[in-house]
């Protein structure tokens, strides 16, 4: 039947595109890789090092679903091109939505996975460091920021990466002050650094008894969490050391003690927190990683030489500096400022579903096709 022979041909032009995919992803080298770990997992000792066993555990993960991934196309393409030639075979016209939608599968996945081979930053693959900050507007701005936090967390979810809490300041009366999670994953910063900068959103307020619309924004700061062996000059005499008592996510229970602990860098002025540990000294470790790592980002943006060049970077966290837009009402539409990409399912947008805003900022910045301004 007609239509199955045009499956199969465009089945036919994808597969060089399939095949490519293999050279892209470092597929040999991904399996040697992974197959060299798992030895050594099986290795007597392998868990005396509990740490070094986890990285090892993480890595394999990372390998084996990007080979899984691989297979599961090519699987894919097999089945697609044995279902055309069943339905030609029986001439069954019932099985064409199956194709279509497979076929629309199949493109979609060989895309995204040929985006993912644009992430070649130095620090692309590493986990990612996500903290978020109300703008001004008290409770309104507060429960933006907690709607942004529960957006990240559940496209986290989406893709099987795992997340952290590392600090969490509640709001006066509902959302968020602030919050910071580890996203744990490969390429989890290489995805997520798009997202880095203002986010605004327009709806009738449920804290507003007129019921009128209001605007109010949040931040969002994506930084990578930056290896231990990468150097980075900070000076002891640079950093002020600040400690609070916890305070709990979601109602949970937290440290009654003044464990949390905030870390002023004053060449800079960046200020990183850490509450997720039972001790000062574990938090203040975690708020070392943080600081190294969002000083390692600003040297990246400023290309400068030594941490002492820097200045800290400071967003303006109101109308006209934001990256993207959030409209629940009169009209739902969610639209990004530097890409142009937009869509109208706004609740598919805040359940996690951010590949499409993802992807097109991969595209642009590799194409340099950005929307002016």
């Amino acid at each position: 039947m007609l239509q199955f022979d045009e499956y199969k041909v465009k089945l036919n032009n994808l597969r060089p595109e399939l095949d490519d995919l293999d050279q892209a992803l470092g597929l040999e080298a991904a399996i040697r890789e992974a197959e060299m770990l798992e030895s050594e997992s099986a290795s007597d000792g392998f868990w005396n090092n509990l740490e070094k066993a986890q990285k090892v555990q993480q890595r394999v993960k990372q390998l084996r679903g990007k080979i899984d991934g691989q297979q599961k196309r090519k699987n894919q393409w097999e089945d697609l091109m044995t279902l055309c030639e069943l339905g030609n075979e029986m001439e069954d016209e019932s099985l064409i939505p199956e194709v279509e939608e497979g076929f629309a599968k199949l493109e979609a996945g060989i895309e995204e996975a040929k985006l993912s081979t644009l992430l070649t930053g130095e620090y692309d693959s590493s986990n990612a460091i996500l903290t978020f900050h109300a703008g001004a507007g008290g409770t309104e701005a507060q429960d933006w920021a907690q709607m942004l936090y529960r957006m990240y967390t559940r496209w986290t979810e989406r893709h099987g990466y795992t997340y952290q809490i590392i600090d969490y300041q509640e709001g006066d009366e509902a959302g968020i002050k602030s919050a910071t999670i580890m996203i744990e994953g490969e390429n989890a910063y290489g995805h997520l650094k798009s997202e880095n900068g203002v986010h605004r959103l327009v709806r009738v307020s449920p804290f507003d008894a007129n019921a009128r619309r209001q605007t109010s924004f949040a931040a969002l700061e994506v930084m990578p969490e930056i290896p231990d062996d990468v150097e980075v000059d900070i000076r002891p005499e640079d950093i002020e050391m600040q400690v609070y008592r916890s305070s709990g996510a979601g109602g949970q229970k937290v440290n009654k003690t003044s464990s949390a602990v905030r870390l002023i860098h004053i060449p800079t002025g960046i200020v990183v927190s850490s509450q997720q540990e039972r001790s000062q000294f574990q938090n203040r470790d975690t708020c070392m990683r943080m600081l190294r790592s969002k000083l390692v980002e600003l040297q990246m943006q400023a290309h400068a030489e030594k941490i002492s060049d820097l200045k800290g970077v400071q967003m303006k966290i109101e109308w006209g500096s934001q990256i993207r837009s959030y409209v629940f009402m009169p009209y739902q539409l969610v639209k990004d400022t530097r890409t142009g990409y937009e869509t109208s399912n706004i609740n598919a947008v805040m359940d996690g579903d951010l590949d499409g805003f993802i992807n097109a900022y991969l595209k642009a910045e590799a194409t340099g096709n950005w929307v002016e301004k």
